[in-house]
């Protein structure tokens, strides 16, 4: 290769010169390929690594914490959830559909890679405004491409967030959270094993799809060739996923592996040398055997290859012919590629020679920790000073406003394409705060949350990161779960800039305190920098996915109905409006600075909102967010087509959404009930109204009842009518 060939793989020179020392000679062509991918900063975290050792990882019922592929915690009684989350944003951005459809399929292997069955799927989606016919048809390819390979699969998608704001416009943030449950015996992890540990490559034949993708896509900002580089998405088959989901659980129920690693970024090079890394052992590779798709591919392609649906499972010799038959019963390919060696160093042989020999370690452990410059940023100041014009909006059409925000609307256009009932274990469905699902044959319920706000974190990351774990634990608790883990998926832009990664450190910091005030682990996560185009960074926007326990499950029973009093939990006064939908659908504006969490008054409404949930089935609970307080009521009163009478309020108590907040809905005779629970646990409550009739009335005299229809029909059509006609790129 040229002196400028690792410049082309993505690869400083600083880093070519480190490879260098550390194989005390030119790397060979594949030698190369291989620290490229495993060196950029999708795989190595070279950017984050010196900061990421900072969060909360441990607890009593953390199995396994970061590093392997996904985080297990424990639920008694034998039972064990693994909970992974992953980006596919630049992938997305390049081929919407094929984006985000391998994002499903590579979140899924993660995840029945520890011996879990996946059992549900999440969401987290942004974009640009869908009045672009552009930012329509990336919103239209990626929602499709969810659906189509988690609909095909077989594994339920449940729940997430959509958001629309015009700093996604040139860079969709696509996250893809996955949930697998499984008993303790049937954990295995990625390891190579001992010397003399077979390599079997399970799954879908290589191709040249996917090339460099973690390198190319994920590790660089885009420009005007973004779309030279749709051929480095990998392409999804989910019939073929589905295979190689049943073959790896039959695997595991017949103890036949030591340990099993995903092919996803870095392909074989990643399944290779992570394993072998992590048992301290060496590996010899041979590329002849693996079962290809397309003639004369190179070395350098079939290392750097991110074909989907494959797997490679580390299986003791006596064992290697069950595997293979195994594989056959399923209708999947199987090759053996490789044995595990003493010593260090990772051999790979192609057409009979030696192409690679490195220390296999070497390509995990001594990628780059770059100590990157870090500055708060100067235009921080001038944007919390900023300040609303004078706000003479009428709450009914600030309302109206609100409700036809396809960030705040109705989003199932969204989820009605995903199919949410496999496996019938689906408690609460999609469209309203924390998903939950029964663990069969037990009273075991896990309710998962997903949340992020990118808005507030641009104007205080920190405060805005503590802010998103709370929401998301109370989200969990309305569902009457336990918040019990963290998985994080942390979308930032260019770590060059010092100001990104001074709200990256920010973000690192309030995530922490947040989840250490609460006492939730963080088990794993993801970090996807580079998210800009034409230099233009998006917001900082952290994405938290939190795993709730519910033992036993509530028995759900209450609907919104006539005569039920309407109570508000938590803060009772709001004292910004700053980063709020209100700010930015009233005002167009951005600016001020959010409200800080407060760890014991969230503590004391997350804890009342579980005794609600539990003791009192009649009451309907709802987290308050975006859109504030009235916004959250009309929801239910959509969802059950009944109307309400409101106490007197003013804008910042009926939009604001400081946090700690939800509401607490219970037919009028066990409303005494709830004050006393409230009571008992010192969270504030307070009475704001009553439910009956067909329609919103507000205290304002000047203002009009408003139909539950009317606001049902501004609701139910904000995406739907963006989304009406052919979608085109």
């Amino acid at each position: 290769m040229t002196d400028v060939v690792h410049r082309e793989l993505g690869m400083t020179d600083e880093e070519f010169i480190s490879v260098q020392e550390i194989l005390g000679r030119r790397p060979q062509d594949s030698e190369l390929a291989m620290y490229s991918v495993m060196w950029s900063e999708h795989c190595s975290y070279k950017s984050s690594r010196a900061h990421l050792g900072t969060l909360p990882t441990d607890a009593p019922w953390v199995v396994v914490g970061p590093g392997e592929n996904a985080g297990v915690v424990d639920l008694g009684d034998g039972w064990l959830a693994a909970l992974r989350i992953e980006s596919h944003n630049h992938p997305s951005f390049v081929e919407p559909y094929q984006g985000a459809a391998t994002g499903v399929g590579g979140i899924l292997r993660d995840v029945f890679t520890m011996g879990a069955r996946p059992v549900g799927l999440w969401n987290q989606i942004r974009f640009g405004e869908l009045s672009d016919p552009h930012n329509r048809y990336l919103f239209n390819g990626v929602v499709s491409g969810i659906a189509g390979y988690g609909n095909a699969v077989g594994v339920p998608t449940l729940g997430g967030e959509t958001e629309f704001d015009p700093v996604y416009a040139g860079n969709p943030l696509v996250n893809v959270m996955c949930l697998g449950i499984l008993q303790r015996e049937q954990l295995v992890l990625g390891t190579a094993g001992t010397p003399g540990t077979i390599a079997v490559l399970l799954g879908a034949s290589t191709g040249r799809d996917g090339i460099g993708g973690a390198s190319v896509l994920a590790s660089a900002g885009f420009d005007e060739t973004a779309g030279e580089k749709r051929p480095s998405v990998q392409v999804g088959d989910p019939f073929e996923e589905k295979k190689l989901i049943e073959a790896c659980l039959d695997l595991y129920e017949r103890d036949l592996v030591v340990g099993v690693q995903d092919l996803g970024a870095a392909g074989l090079t990643c399944a290779a040398s992570e394993p072998a890394a992590r048992a301290g052992v060496g590996m010899e590779l041979n590329l002849d055997a693996v079962h290809v798709r397309e003639d004369d591919m190179t070395a350098p392609e079939l290392l750097m290859s991110e074909s989907q649906e494959r797997m490679m499972a580390f299986v003791s010799p006596d064992k290697v012919d069950e595997v293979l038959a195994v594989a056959a019963t399923w209708e999947i390919d199987a090759s053996v590629v490789g044995t595990v060696r003493d010593g260090d160093r990772l051999r790979v042989h192609h057409n009979g020679e030696q192409i690679v020999d490195v220390p296999a370690a070497s390509l995990t452990d001594d990628a780059p920790v770059l100590h990157r410059p870090i500055e708060r940023p100067a235009w921080l100041d001038d944007l919390r000073k900023r300040r609303d014009p004078p706000d003479r909006t009428p709450l009914d059409t600030a309302l109206l406003a609100l409700l036809d925000d396809p960030g705040i609307g109705d989003r199932s256009w969204v989820y009605e394409q995903f199919d949410h009932m496999l496996f019938l274990n689906t408690v609460r469905p999609p469209g309203i705060d924390g998903s939950l699902i029964r663990i069969q044959g037990t009273d075991k319920g896990l309710a998962v949350s997903t949340d992020g706000n990118g808005r507030m974190c641009q104007l205080d990351p920190r405060r805005g990161a503590e802010r998103i774990v709370y929401e998301s634990a109370l989200n969990v608790a309305v569902a009457g779960a336990r918040p019990l883990a963290v998985v994080d998926n942390l979308n930032f832009g260019n770590p060059e800039k010092p100001d990104v990664m001074w709200q990256f450190t920010e973000t690192i910091a309030g995530l922490g305190a947040a989840c250490d005030a609460l006492g939730v682990p963080i088990v794993g996560g993801n970090v996807s920098f580079y998210n800009e185009t034409d230099g233009r960074d998006i917001y900082p926007t952290p994405v938290v996915g939190m795993l709730g326990l519910a033992e036993p499950i509530p028995a759900f029973i209450g609907d919104v109905g006539t005569d039920m009093t309407i109570f508000l939990a938590g803060p009772a006064q709001q004292r910004s409006l700053a980063g709020t939908a209100y700010q930015k659908t009233i005002f167009g504006t951005l600016g001020g600075r959010p409200t800080p969490i407060d760890p014991d008054t969230g503590g004391r409404s997350i804890e009342l909102a579980i005794r609600l949930a539990h003791v009192m089935p009649t009451a309907v609970l709802h987290d308050v967010s975006q859109g504030g307080a009235l916004v959250a009521l009309v929801e239910l009163l959509i969802r059950h087509d009944v109307g309400a009478v409101l106490e007197r309020t003013s804008t910042i108590d009926a939009f604001g959404e400081d946090p700690h907040r939800f509401l607490c809905l219970v037919p009028s005779a066990e409303a005494a009930r709830v004050t006393q629970l409230a009571a008992e646990v010192g969270c504030d409550i307070r009475r704001i109204g009553q439910t009956g009739g067909a329609d919103l009335e507000l205290s304002d005299p000047t203002i009009d009842p408003m139909s539950i229809g009317r606001l049902r029909t501004v609701w139910g059509g904000a995406i739907r009518r963006r989304m009406e006609g052919t979608i085109h790129e």
